[in-house]
């Protein structure tokens, strides 16, 4: 079974090396559109794969990141790169070019991170993230599948320090280390260091 949440966020951006001029040579926006599909073996004791709610923390917060905000290659020139951190506060900088199929592939990487880093309280079954699908327009999309993590083509440039956000993007987070801890648990996986609470209200059957 699967379940899908939705997500979206506004940014601009320049995909260098693309055909089209307009992508290539100018600063451009988006109104995106984030499908997150998640499954598991089980239902939880509400009978949900995963509450929407848990959706509501690190996960939000973390695609939250990219709203508002410049994103861009971290092999543009210096000048270009000093003038975007010295005039917005909000910026993403990335391992690799803004494109949807890398958007996809950096977002199903991350979540698949997250729920990995994530304690379950309520009987929850083996968590997944299946796939993220990417929209920048209404016309099309891009969708990175979970294989697709194991693929050396899609991933030669992606790891956990593929994204720097700025830190004005950080300290509006719920928890503003929340990155650190992301990756802290990648080194040293013993505690998970994201937490989700047990329901107050139990049904005894």
């Amino acid at each position: 079974m699967v379940i899908r949440r939705s997500f979206g966020f506004c940014a601009s951006h320049i995909v260098r090396n693309c055909t089209s001029k307009r992508c290539s040579n100018s600063i451009h926006g988006h109104n995106y559109k984030v499908e997150i599909f998640i499954n598991a073996n089980t239902l939880d004791n509400g009978g949900m794969i995963l509450d929407f709610g848990i959706f509501k923390n690190q996960i939000a917060d973390f695609i939250d990141g990219f709203d508002h905000a410049h994103h861009f290659w971290n092999q543009e020139t210096p000048d270009f790169i000093n003038f975007i951190e010295k005039n917005s506060a909000r910026y993403v900088k990335l391992s690799l070019n803004p494109s949807a199929e890398n958007y996809a592939l950096l977002l199903l990487f991350y979540i698949d991170k997250i729920l990995k880093a994530t304690q379950f309280n309520n009987a929850e079954g083996n968590v997944k993230v299946t796939s993220v699908r990417v929209h920048e327009t209404e016309h099309g999309y891009a969708e990175a599948f979970k294989e697709d993590l194991e693929n050396p083509n899609f991933m030669q440039h992606i790891h956990l320090d593929s994204i720097e956000f700025s830190a004005q993007i950080q300290s509006e987070w719920k928890d503003p280390n929340m990155f650190y801890k992301l990756k802290s648990y990648e080194k040293n996986p013993k505690t998970k260091p994201f937490n989700n609470p047990i329901p107050i209200h139990q049904v005894k059957i």
